[in-house]
C-alpha cells in the first residue's frame, strides 16, 4: 500500500527537528503551531513510528528513529528542490530531452537533416526520434511519450494543437513510360480503370480514396511503406498517390518516376507539427517549432509547394 504524506509535512517535521520546539519552528516557516503539530502526528501515524519525545518547557527531542527519519527527510527535500531547478532549466533554456515523432511517409526525406541542424544549433538538447504512422503518433502524443509530431492535418483531435508548415497537393506517381506520364494533370476518372498501388496506412488510405468520390478505384496492390510503393510503381504494378515528392525522381531501385498533379476536389494536405494542448510550452519545444519553419523555407526540400503563413 503506498505511503500517504506530503513534502509540506516533511518540511514542518524537519523545521521542528532542527529548532527543537514547535513554537520556534512555527515562527521559522510562518505556520500556526497546531498545523505543525497535526502534520507531525500524521507522519507518525502514517509511518508507525514515534519521532519526538516531549521535554520540559514544551521542548521536543528527536527519538533515535526520529534522528534517522530527519536525515532522510532532509535529503528528500533537497532532491525535491533539485527537481524544481531541473524543471526551471528545461522551461527557461533550450536544453534537455526532446522526443520527436515523424510520419513514416516523409520521415526519410525530412527528419535526419532537420534533426541534425537542430542539434547543431542547440547542442544541449538530446533528441530522440520515432517514425510511426498517423494513428501511432496520436497515441504517443496522448500518452506523453513524444513532445511533438511532424505529420499531416488528418483526423486531429481536440486535445491537440497543430502548427502548420506547408501545404502539399496530391500527385499521381507513375512509371516514366506510362501513357499518362506526359500529362499536365490527371483526373480521378482517368485513373479509375488503372491498377492502383495504395499506400495503406491509417487515415492516409481514406484520404487517398476520397479523391474518387463515389468511383471505385482498381486497387491492385497495398503497402504500408512509401519506398516500397515507389518501387512497385516504377516497376509497373500500378500508379500511386502521394503528397510528398522525393528530392529526385528515382525510385529506391533506381528507376525513373513521374509525378503529375492530381486534379479534382481532393484537398491539399498541410504538413506541420502536432502538439498536445498545453498552457505553456517549454523554450525547447518552441525553438523546435521555429527551427522547423526555418528549415522548410531554407532547405526547399518539398519542391515548389506553398508555405503556410
Amino acid at each position: 500500500m503506498p505511503l500517504r504524506f506530503t513534502l509540506r509535512q516533511l518540511e514542518y517535521f524537519v523545521a521542528v527537528g532542527e529548532a527543537g520546539s514547535i513554537a520556534k519552528a512555527a515562527e521559522q516557516v510562518n505556520v500556526s503551531p497546531p498545523s505543525i503539530s497535526a502534520s507531525i502526528a500524521q507522519l507518525e501515524a502514517e509511518f508507525g513510528v514515534q519521532l519526538f519525545v516531549r521535554k520540559h518547557s514544551h521542548a521536543l527531542a528527536l527519538t533515535a528513529g526520529g534522528r534517522l527519519f530527519l536525515k532522510e527527510a532532509a535529503r528528500l527535500l533537497n532532491d525535491a528542490d533539485a527537481l524544481h531547478d531541473i524543471a526551471g532549466d528545461i522551461a527557461e533554456k533550450v536544453r534537455g530531452p526532446l522526443a520527436v515523432g515523424c510520419l513514416l511517409t516523409f520521415a526519410q526525406i525530412v527528419l535526419p537533416a532537420l534533426r541534425k541542424k537542430f542539434e547543431d544549433a542547440y547542442p544541449d538538447v538530446r533528441v530522440r526520434q520515432f517514425e510511426r504512422n498517423q494513428g501511432q503518433l496520436f497515441e504517443m502524443l496522448q500518452r506523453g511519450e513524444i513532445d511533438a509530431a511532424l505529420t499531416y492535418d488528418l483526423e486531429l483531435s481536440q486535445d491537440m494543437t497543430f502548427e502548420p508548415l506547408m501545404q502539399l497537393p496530391a500527385y499521381v506517381m507513375l512509371p516514366a513510360a506510362h501513357r499518362l506520364a506526359g500529362r499536365a494533370g490527371i483526373t480521378p476518372e482517368e485513373l479509375v480503370d488503372e491498377p492502383m498501388v495504395l499506400l495503406d496506412l491509417p487515415y492516409s488510405r481514406e484520404y487517398f480514396l476520397s479523391a474518387f468520390q463515389g468511383l471505385r478505384p482498381r486497387i491492385a496492390e497495398r503497402t504500408g511503406d512509401i519506398a516500397v510503393m515507389r518501387s512497385m510503381v516504377a516497376n509497373g504494378f500500378g500508379y500511386g498517390i502521394a503528397n510528398m515528392r522525393p528530392l529526385n525522381a528515382m525510385s529506391p531501385d533506381g528507376k525513373l518516376l513521374v509525378f503529375v498533379p492530381l486534379l479534382g476536389d481532393i484537398r491539399p494536405l498541410t504538413m506541420g507539427i502536432a502538439l498536445p494542448n498545453a498552457e505553456h510550452r517549454t523554450l525547447t519545444v518552441q525553438a523546435f517549432i521555429e527551427h522547423c519553419r526555418r528549415f522548410v523555407v531554407e532547405q526547399g526540400v518539398f519542391g515548389t509547394e506553398r508555405i503556410v503563413k
